[in-house]
Parts: structure tokens; sequence; C-alpha cells
């Protein structure tokens, strides 16, 4: 599914995959999310609720760009550098066509569906 970023004020470009995870948070769009650094690897906020874990794909390490869902915490997270080894907790949303750069700094994102 090909999703429309606004990352503070500016339009990006993203794809989620077909994974339950994905689906479920595609029911949740237009989403604006809050964002806090973490690690110096991530940008992480919250949805309004937990999505669901059934059907998660085999474990896979975040590749800056990803969209990801850290089950344990509930939280989304968007990867400016390459993340840790795979995780089972870690499951992959998909991608934005984004720089690095600003996914590191980005503050406030909005994610919703393509036009």
């Amino acid at each position: 599914m090909r999703i429309r970023l606004t990352i503070d004020g500016q339009p990006a470009d993203g794809t989620l995959n077909d994974s339950p995870a994905a689906r479920d948070l595609a029911g949740l769009l237009p989403l604006t999310l809050k964002l806090e650094d973490f690690h110096g690897t991530e940008r992480i906020g919250y949805p309004p609720r937990e999505l669901t874990t059934d059907g998660a794909p085999q474990p896979s390490a975040a590749k800056a760009g990803d969209l990801a869902y850290y089950a344990p915490w509930g939280n989304l997270a968007i990867f400016h550098q390459d993340g840790p080894a795979p995780s089972a907790d870690l499951l992959i949303l998909g991608r934005f066509d984004a720089s690095v750069e600003q996914l590191a700094k980005a503050e406030r994102i909005t994610i919703g569906p393509a036009t």
C-alpha cells in the first residue's frame, strides 16, 4: 500500500507491506504522531492503540528508512540509521522514501493514504 507522509511540513512517499500489523496501521490512517529520539538511530511515536502482532513475519533487522512497530512498548519506529539485530518484537511495516537526514530530525509526522 502506497502512503503519503508529511514530515515537519515536508511531503514524502512511502509503502506499507502486506503484513497484518501494517494493515492494522492502515486502518488508523490518517495518523499524526509527535516523535522523539531513541538511541540516535530512530524516531519513535505512539499510535492511539496497540497494533496486532498476529501473523508476524520472520524477524529482520531494521534498515534506515524503515517504519517498524515495537510490540512490547506499542510504539512506531522510524529508522534513520540501520537498527539492531533482528528481534521478534520488532515488526517491519514498510519503508519511507525520505532522506535519512529528514527522518533523523523529524519532530512530527502525518501518515495518510496516497492520493
